[in-house]
């Protein structure tokens, strides 16, 4: 299994972003994929998970600014993030989620994307 985060960036508070994982070897397209994210100095933070047919979940932090998406023809999930605030400044991953605490599986997630708000 590999996947592959793309998307970060430099972006000034209540700007956006748009990140993108994109899965191989995974035997259903339809499979969960969780994002999560990493501040420096910090645990691994759960941040959202989509499921196959698309039910979607968010962390409190994140609820209403940030939206998860898939396409499966594609294998790629998606997370647009709006009115970005500077504590969302981090690594985020996306990942095999672990059953039902949707934490990411750290053996199968993606190198991650360094995601920057600052003025």
């Amino acid at each position: 299994v590999q996947l592959v985060e793309s998307g970060g960036g430099l972006v000034q508070p209540g700007g956006s972003l748009n990140l993108t994982c994109t899965y191989f070897g995974l035997a259903f397209s339809g499979s969960a994929i969780t994002w999560a994210r990493q501040a420096p100095g910090k645990g691994i933070e759960w941040v959202s998970t989509i499921y196959q047919g698309s039910t979607a979940y968010y962390a409190d932090s994140v609820d209403g600014r940030f939206t998860i998406s898939r396409d499966n023809a594609k294998r790629t999930v998606y997370l647009q993030m709006n009115n970005l605030k500077p504590e969302d400044t981090a690594v985020y991953i996306c990942a095999i989620p672990a059953g039902p605490t949707r934490m990411p599986i750290l053996s199968r997630r993606g190198q991650g994307t360094q995601v920057t708000v600052s003025a």
